[in-house]
């Protein structure tokens, strides 16, 4: 049965039509307040006003109203040729949920515009759809980076294990921005059989995958790792040797007590104080002098916290 339009709302709509377009913006706006699901098929025709005003509130409100069947609009409307509308029609795409909107979200996955199937692909986020898996799938191969990264995101909030063999491709991805992510949606699955994979990230040319390689090593607890992230604690870029040092305290690897103690020294508080933390887990007892040194004569706050936390800690089996 289909929805009545008000008076309000007809006399409203019929001002879209208003030659002037600050009358129709007004209209717009007016409408914000009482428009209904019934006046979805006018607004989605407003999509494309001659004005950019006028289409930038159409999107927003028919964001508000929710309804599918403005999804293929608003997909159009990504290709606006004003950025305030296509921020404003992206933004409108992440709040619909239907099957409707699934539906249209899905086919433009292989929209000819890149930015379209960029922006569609993060819009599929939120439905956590596993019907999307073999579009994300097709999209980890697209031609644009941009595309490549929102899908490996995308499938990382599926957590689909079907997944997981193209995921592992894109650890050679030619953009490092893709192969991070990648890592990242693979330490969703983080069983043994990605051991090799997350420790060959570790010599990555790009630091801030060889980050996360020891990000995700650290959150899987894969004990075998441990040698490959000792080698990290000598890495070029100090991140990577924080990453480094924070997985080793959760793997409590004992091996990495000479090395965390030369960390107590580094000039950077981030990494003394991660060296301090990682001691402590470790309860390592030989850390105890380096540790009161920290807690009494260093000049960062949270790096004396880290050392009294790891001093309590270490004291407190004595």
């Amino acid at each position: 049965m289909s929805i009545a339009l008000t008076t309000d709302e007809q006399i409203l709509l019929d001002r879209l039509e208003d030659p002037d377009a600050a009358e129709r913006q007004l209209a717009v706006m007016a409408l914000e307040d009482i428009a209904s699901r019934a006046a979805v098929e006018r607004l989605i025709v407003a999509v494309r006003d001659a004005d950019a005003t006028v289409r930038r509130l159409v999107v927003g409100l028919l964001e508000d109203l929710g309804d599918g069947r403005a999804v293929p609009a608003l997909i159009g409307a990504l290709e606006d040729d004003s950025a305030p509308v296509r921020q404003a029609a992206e933004a409108a795409l992440r709040e619909f949920r239907d099957d409707a909107a699934a539906t249209a979200l899905l086919g433009a996955v292989s929209h000819p515009n890149a930015e379209v199937r960029r922006a569609v692909i993060v819009a599929l986020r939120e439905f956590r759809d596993i019907r999307a898996t073999e579009a994300l799938v097709g999209a980890l191969g697209d031609g644009a980076p941009t595309v490549r990264r929102e899908a490996v995101v995308t499938l990382a909030y599926l957590r689909t294990p079907d997944a997981i063999p193209s995921l592992q491709g894109r650890l050679r991805d030619d953009d490092p921005g893709v192969r991070r992510l990648a890592l990242g949606a693979l330490g969703f699955f983080h069983g043994p059989a990605l051991l090799d994979d997350f420790v060959t990230a570790l010599a990555d040319e790009d630091w801030q995958v060889r980050a996360e390689a020891a990000i995700v090593l650290g959150r899987a607890a894969l004990g075998g790792s441990v040698p490959s992230l000792l080698r990290a604690l000598a890495d070029p870029y100090w991140q990577v040797q924080k990453e480094a040092a924070i997985a080793l305290g959760r793997l409590r690897a004992v091996a990495a007590v000479p090395a965390l103690l030369g960390l107590l020294q580094a000039t950077g508080p981030d990494l003394r104080r991660v060296a301090a933390a990682a001691l402590g887990e470790m309860r390592a007892r030989e850390a105890v002098a380096g540790l009161r040194a920290l807690a009494t004569t260093d000049e960062d706050v949270e790096v004396k916290k880290a050392a009294l936390r790891s001093l309590t800690a270490i004291e407190g089996l004595q």
